[in-house]
């Protein structure tokens, strides 16, 4: 099991920038993969950028340029910078876990929190 502690949110004007941290309460290289959605008012949860356990990423079209998706091994931390926010990036991010069961190989998903983004114009 993990479990995950978002922080970083809060409000900026367009443009600007902010910096969420997922921390994890075991060691993320044991992590198969980690990643951030986010859910807008009314709209379903959507991936906005995922890390791999050997460190290759993955973003999502709306974000890629924009957004890094990172980890640091010795905090347990995985972060996602944000720059040149939009309006539309306004949501709460979540971050996730997926841990593999290492007999049955099934996935079992984690879930933070949130942390709430808004983005003013």
């Amino acid at each position: 099991q993990v479990q995950l502690v978002e922080s970083g949110g809060g409000l900026v004007q367009a443009g600007g920038s902010l910096r969420l941290s997922c921390a994890a309460s075991r060691n993320i290289l044991s992590i198969n993969t980690m990643g951030w959605y986010h859910q807008a008012p009314g709209k379903q949860r959507e991936l906005v950028a995922t890390i791999f356990s050997g460190g290759s990423t993955n973003y999502a079209d709306s974000v890629k340029g924009r957004f890094t998706i990172s980890r640091d091994n010795a905090k347990n931390t995985m972060y996602l910078q944000m720059n040149s926010l939009k309006p539309e990036d306004t949501a709460v991010y979540y971050c996730n876990a997926d841990l593999m069961r290492p007999i049955s190989k099934t996935l079992d998903r984690y879930w933070g929190q949130g942390t709430q983004v808004t983005v003013s114009s």
